[in-house]
């Protein structure tokens, strides 16, 4: 439904927008502001993609041959295991859709609006029609809208005409139609949900939302968009492919090997089937979906939002955080701190300001918007409301004619100002010490006074602004270029930033891990060395300022890059070079940024790193991470939480591998000697899976972070998930149960008890070896002792319990022996599978502290 209003003589009966009860009655009625997705599964999508596991096939097959064999109890046991399991399997794939829907809310482009007259910032999912929309350079239009008012504006429509050149906008005039129209070319007043604003500002009626807009007419394509799987799920892949070709050929061997040997083709069958069972390990896949969903969603619980799952591996090997200083390590709550004139400075503070700086801090107003978001340019406006309201120096009346903007090439903003009375241009500007001297062309020996005038306040810590004036005959139309205004110096403002809570220490803690923090300012080299000393940045390298760097050779610039870790007077532009230098030496480089500028080198770094508070649209989907918040520590601690997902998921991998090995053994074991029971049928299969899998999955995607993890160096970026030593250690684990285990059914077998009775012992032992898997390998670092001190894991207590508990009943209750093919043992059995149990696993904790010393 689109919106069909005219634009009223007074545009200003619409600055109030729209009432909060108008816009949640429209966002009801039609709906939240997105393209219909097809990724949100009902139970029965659920149900059907489980049922099409392999481990399920294998259940059904089972089932079905019990019933064949009249052994009707078992199949109904196993197809009751199949619920049970499809249960568990569901409430995971449902978590972790709940956990990726909230990322994809949290992740959505975000959009200002104005709501009962106050600016408020909303997700874009619940714009609605009617809303009075902000739009400033680097916004994604969240919606289908109509401009009422604009400041130079311009749009980058691509996604919707194929024309890479940005088309300008216009306001529309009074009667006009307030429709977006179609899009594609200059001069129109309407914008276009998905477009990006490349320049300028404006004010906008949203028409039309969600499949209304000319994106959904389009289609929904984009939101069904499949991402490439990542080097971690690939190699999973083609371990599961390996060991899947493995455990079909064993099932094979079993089948055709009991079939000749006794007989008994369909319990060969069974016995295949238990084989394949035992060897194949479906957990992989299940375990890194949960793993990285779950993983990122807890990550954007702490204020960092991973937008793509790939980073949660490179963050366990990121070596160089590139970091912008202001807003990220300081509060980016700038103060104006002191005025100097000619060499004379003057602190601010609650007194009141002499009258010869009045007119310095006059003109660093004027050159400030009007409203203004750079926390610099609020710095003057509350300067203004403190010391300027009882002087003649407040120009409410006074008219803003011109801009000129602030370039890379000139580090300067111009503003031109008429008064009601006056005959001349006001000219105010303000900017960089060296733009300003430019632009007053001062001579050799002024410009070498003002150098050291900036250098004893950047010396402070001080961010040094240079300000001028200047005036024009308004009879003459205005110059295309600031240099062509007669402008005169008149002085400094030295603002102060004061640094972020936390900081200190979270740099200290980069430096333990092996992470090296490198900051980039836009401030002069003495400022910058300054904060470093302030915040414990290492500073022994000096610094390279952005001039020096475009002088510099790639080769150079890579050397120099290895040891120098602060960066100053950088431009947005000048990051893309410095993130090349890093990683051609070898470093896996984090990046920060917020502009539209900066998206180049978030997209070329590793680890792109939006700022969700300040950043635009653009920065963030260059970006794979988005601190909400803007501040350094909650990036240590997304590497600190992202090295640790990593890490539980290597240990719930390792888990996997080892407690699948003594379960394949154990299913071929029996059958080299004719008269030996089988210990495994597809029952007792499916009864460890019951422990398998949420123990996998659920116990080690909840274990703590290692304390310790950054103690450790960076992952290396080529690091398998499955090196040589964790695939030793977890075999390792495997044969010394199996060994452990296999002692227990030898001993079993030797005493002369029944077939049920051995299988009894030997499927309690395997069990209990099975829980104490879990609980060695919640550490690789750790004693138990240490672990259950330091770290806790309600999960793991619920796992074992029922597990426990499930066993016991097992043994003890005559119809479930009966079911499981189980038969009494003496207290003599049940210590023995103890102490298999605790042999089979128990080296593991002298292996830690064996390390460790």
């Amino acid at each position: 439904m689109a919106l069909h209003e005219t634009v009223p003589s007074h545009a200003a009966s619409l600055t109030k927008g729209l009432t909060n009860a108008e816009a949640h009655s429209r966002l009801r009625a039609d709906g939240p502001n997105e393209l219909p997705a097809d990724d949100d599964h009902g139970i029965v999508h659920l149900v059907k993609e489980v049922l099409e596991e392999p481990m399920l096939a294998l259940l059904v097959a089972a089932g079905v041959i019990n019933f064949v064999l009249s052994e009707a109890l078992d199949g109904f046991l196993l197809l009751s295991t199949i619920l049970i399991i499809i249960s568990i399997e569901v409430y995971q794939e449902r978590k972790t859709e709940n956990a990726l829907r909230a990322l994809h809310q949290l992740a959505s482009p975000r959009a200002l609006v104005v709501r009962d007259g106050e600016k408020i910032r909303i997700p874009g999912t619940e714009v609605v029609r009617g809303d009075l929309l902000l739009l400033s350079e680097g916004d994604r239009v969240p919606a289908d809208a109509c401009i009422i008012d604009t400041t130079n504006i311009s749009i980058d429509e691509s996604m919707l005409t194929g024309e890479s050149v940005p088309v300008q906008k216009r306001a529309a005039v009074t009667g006009e139609t307030m429709t977006a129209g179609t899009p594609g070319g200059d001069g129109t007043s309407g914008v276009f949900s998905g477009t990006l604003v490349v320049k300028g500002q404006a004010t906008a009626v949203v028409t039309a939302t969600g499949t209304a807009t000319e994106l959904g007419r389009i289609g929904s394509a984009l939101s069904s968009m499949e991402q490439e799987r990542t080097p971690m799920q690939r190699e999973v892949d083609r371990l599961v492919k390996v060991i899947a070709v493995a455990g079909g050929a064993a099932a094979l061997v079993v089948f055709v090997a009991y079939g000749l040997s006794r007989d008994l083709w369909l319990e060969g069958a069974l016995a295949g089937i238990a084989t394949a069972m035992g060897v194949l390990p479906e957990e992989f896949p299940v375990v890194m979906t949960v793993f990285l969903a779950l993983g990122a969603w807890r990550m954007s619980r702490n204020r960092v939002l991973a937008r793509r799952s790939a980073v949660i591996e490179t963050l366990g090997a990121a070596s160089v955080i590139c970091v912008d200083k202001t807003g990220t390590l300081t509060m980016n709550s700038m103060q104006v701190s002191e005025l100097v004139i000619d060499g004379v400075g003057h602190p601010v503070g609650d007194r009141d300001l002499p009258g010869e700086f009045h007119r310095l801090a006059e003109f660093a107003v004027l050159a400030s918007p009007i409203d203004p978001f750079d926390p610099m340019d609020r710095a003057f406006r509350q300067l203004e409301s403190v010391h300027l309201q009882r002087t003649g120096h407040v120009h409410r009346d006074w008219t803003l004619v011109r801009e000129y903007p602030l370039s890379p090439a000139l580090l300067a903003v111009s503003h031109v100002w008429v008064s009601p009375t006056g005959n001349e241009y006001v000219i105010a500007a303000k900017g960089a010490p060296e733009a300003i001297v430019n632009l007053c062309h001062l001579d050799d020996r002024a410009r070498a006074h003002v150098n050291e005038q900036v250098d004893r306040a950047t010396s402070r810590g001080q961010r040094v602004l240079a300000v001028a004036a200047a005036s024009f005959d308004r009879s003459i139309e205005l110059p295309t270029d600031q240099h062509d205004f007669d402008f005169e110096f008149l002085g400094l403002a030295g603002l102060h930033d004061p640094v972020r809570p936390g900081v200190t220490e979270a740099i200290a803690e980069c430096a333990r891990a092996g992470v090296r923090t490198v900051m980039i300012t836009g401030d002069y080299a003495g400022t910058a060395l300054a904060i470093a000393r302030e915040i414990g940045l290492d500073a022994s390298g000096g610094c390279i300022t952005g001039p020096e760097l475009d002088s510099m050779p790639d080769a150079e610039l890579a050397v120099r890059a290895g040891s120098v870790n602060v960066f100053a007077r950088m431009v947005p532009e000048q990051k893309l070079r410095l993130v090349r230098a890093l990683r051609a030496n070898g470093e896996v480089v984090g990046m920060t940024g917020d502009g539209v500028n900066d998206a180049p080198a978030l997209r070329a770094a590793d680890i792109g790193i939006a700022m969700g508070a300040r950043g635009t649209d653009v920065a963030r989907e260059a970006a794979s991470l988005v601190i909400t918040d803007d501040d350094f520590s909650s990036i240590v601690a997304g590497i600190r939480q992202g090295r640790g997902i990593y890490d539980n998921l290597r240990k719930a991998m390792a888990y996997v591998i080892a407690v699948h090995a003594p379960v394949a053994a154990m299913s071929l074991f029996p059958l080299f000697v004719t008269s030996w029971p089988l210990v495994l049928l597809p029952l007792q299969i499916a009864f460890l899976e019951l422990i398998i899998d949420p123990a996998c999955s659920v116990v080690f995607e909840a274990e703590q972070t290692d304390p310790r993890i950054m103690e450790r160096p960076p992952r290396k970026p080529d690091a398998a998930l499955f090196d040589r030593h964790t695939i030793a250690i977890s075999l390792l684990q495997g044969a010394t149960v199996f060994v452990a285990d296999a002692a227990v059914y030898l001993w079993a077998v030797g005493t002369g008890w029944t077939d049920d009775s051995v299988r009894t012992v030997t499927f309690a032992a395997l069990v209990m070896s099975n829980m104490g898997l879990i609980v060695v390998n919640r550490s690789w670092h750790l004693t138990l002792r240490q672990v259950l001190r330091e770290r806790s894991n309600p999960t793991m207590k619920w796992i074992l319990g029922a597990a426990s508990a499930l066993l016991v009943i097992t043994l003890t209750f005559g119809p479930a022996r009966a079911a499981f093919h189980l038969g009494t043992v003496p207290p003599s059995g049940i210590v023995a599978a103890c102490l298999a149990a605790l042999t089979g696993v128990g080296w593991f904790e002298f292996y830690k502290w064996f390390t460790r010393r």
